[in-house]
């Protein structure tokens, strides 16, 4: 089935031609390298400090956990503070905690809570910066090119990330882990200098910026509302739960299977890039050709075959071209989940949007990791990989269910063109709540339509911040239909009207034309004063006729 979108790049590296996301984007490949080192050097030494197996096991999670707590407070801060102020905040933390490790391992000290206590630390910056510089990404580049740049970060992530433990491996055994540590320091440097030395055009906002609680709550509603962005999540979870056994068994894999040692193993993840590398190239025609639903079901039974090979052969060539299909499928998975985010998300929101995603998705591939590893533990490694591979195929099954869909570009940016009303009361910008009804006259012939309009209605609203949405008729005249919702404050109406898109408008206008000639619809603006409050002027509607 041909892609709808027509406006996709036709080059992988087509992104790079812009200077500010060139820069960002290479200096962040020298600071992946420096954090694959770190964890390298961190998990050596907490294995020579420790004799606990659990603290071990503790260095990738206390990295990790950072995404999956602080996504949604992240994301928010991310879509209410300058994105590259909110960079330089999370990368100027990992660069400190990496530099206060490396002093305290030149003086000696190696406490296995202070390990811990500085890879959260940098887990941190990691879990501030990451969302800022995704939800960027509209704000530097053309939304045509989104899929390629999306697609270009993750080529980048899986090609270091083929180089980055072993040549971390390399620096530990040579030199220890102090001079890792320094390397890690200066790798954090890079991007650090790139965002100082760049800067982006964003639009300003013309309304106050949201309060944390509120701006967390509209985008936890947006996520739920959209079944776009929630099939993306289930999709996504569920795609890193099963698929994830590849990577987690692989060491494995070479010690157990193919009876190898750490040259396979290198062999098998240079596959693995060099298949992710190879689909990040091919991935603009592919899009081009193929909708993205069948792109993640045909990276899903590539991923699958990949798992199921593993389980069956003893052969190292053959064991590195599955690895090849397995980190093709992985990468053309998550770049056109991650793209569908994007694409589905507006501006206001794609930093909250991204966080969730990334929150789930990274404890879908935790989980899977912890229970693929107890599979082998209580049966054995390839009833492991076996059940892996059918858990993925179930994943490109469910598309049947929850499919992923192809959006236009600005489809969800909002129109704008919004006119305060004029108000007879000196209300503030934390004026509130806010009480909204529309009135409608609506014949009985014009009912079916009229319902039909309202439950677009209903969604669109609820999507950009109405609370409390309800349709009531009158009981004594069957014509009269009432429209009620709710903003916390006089400023989240105008935000809500600032973020309704072409599409939700031309509600408004349909509405119109079912309405009663006579009887147009009409609007009442009011604001809540419960009684025993200070006294003051009764409040006064707004009342409109649209």
């Amino acid at each position: 089935m041909p892609s709808t979108e027509e406006n996709a790049s036709t080059s992988l590296l087509a992104p790079l031609k812009n200077r500010t996301f060139r820069s960002i984007f290479l200096a962040s490949q020298v600071s992946i390298l420096g954090w694959l080192m770190q964890t390298v050097a961190l998990s050596w030494l907490m294995a020579t400090v420790s004799t606990s197996d659990v603290m071990v096991a503790l260095v990738q999670a206390s990295s990790t956990l950072p995404a999956f707590f602080l996504a949604v407070f992240v994301g928010a801060i991310a879509d209410n503070y300058s994105r590259r102020t909110v960079m330089i905040v999370g990368r100027s933390l990992m660069m400190a905690a990496a530099a206060m490790l490396t002093i305290l391992m030149a003086f000696g000290i190696t406490d296995p809570w202070m390990i811990l206590a500085f890879s959260f630390l940098d887990g941190c910056g990691i879990a501030l910066s990451d969302p800022a510089w995704r939800a960027s990404l509209s704000d530097i580049l053309e939304r045509r090119h989104l899929p390629a740049a999306v697609t270009l970060l993750n080529v980048g992530f899986n090609s270091v990330r083929s180089v980055g433990p072993a040549l971390g491996g390399l620096v530990v055994a040579a030199f220890g882990p102090l001079v890792a540590f320094a390397l890690t320091t200066l790798g954090f440097v890079a991007p650090l200098t790139a965002l100082l030395r760049n800067k982006w055009k964003v639009q300003t906002p013309s309304l106050p910026r949201e309060a944390l609680m509120t701006a967390i709550y509209d985008g936890v509603r947006f996520t739920a509302i959209s079944s776009e962005i929630k099939s993306t999540i289930v999709r996504g979870t569920l795609f890193g739960f099963a698929a994830i056994s590849t990577l987690a068994l692989l060491p494995l894999i070479a010690r157990d299977i193919l009876k190898g040692g750490p040259i396979s193993y290198g062999i098998m993840m240079g596959g693995f890039g060099a298949g992710a590398l190879l689909a990040g190239l091919m991935n603009p025609k592919l899009r081009r050709i193929l909708s993205q639903e069948w792109l993640v079901v045909l990276a899903c039974i590539a991923c699958a075959i990949c798992q199921i090979s593993l389980a069956l052969t003893s052969s190292l060539a053959i064991a590195t071209l599955s690895l090849a299909a397995g980190g093709a499928g992985w990468l053309t998975a998550w770049s056109g989940l991650g793209v569908n985010v994007q694409l589905a998300s507006p501006r206001w929101v794609v930093g909250r949007t991204i966080s969730i995603y990334s929150a789930f998705t990274y404890g879908g591939i935790a989980a899977g990791s912890w229970f693929w590893g107890v599979v082998v533990q209580n049966h054995s490694l390839p009833i492991a990989l076996g059940w892996s591979s059918a858990a993925t195929l179930a994943v490109a099954a469910l598309g049947l269910k929850l499919p992923i869909s192809n959006r236009s570009d600005s489809e969800l940016e909002p129109s704008g063109g919004f006119s305060a009303p004029a108000i007879a009361l000196d209300l503030k910008p934390r004026s509130g709540p806010i009480l909204v009804t529309t009135e409608y006259a609506i014949s009985e012939e014009n009912i079916d339509m009229f319902l039909e309009i309202m439950q677009k209605r209903r969604y669109a609203q609820s999507r950009v911040g109405a609370r409390q949405w309800t349709l009531t008729r009158d009981v004594q005249q069957s014509s009269r239909w009432l429209e009620t919702f709710r903003t916390p404050t006089w400023t989240d109406f105008h935000r809500l009207h600032n973020r309704l898109t072409d599409a939700d408008k031309e509600l408004d206008r349909e509405l119109l034309k079912v309405s009663k000639r006579m009887s147009p619809p009409r609007t009442n603006i009011l604001v809540e004063r419960p009684p025993g409050t200070a006294k003051s002027s009764p409040p006064v509607p707004y009342i409109s006729q649209k």
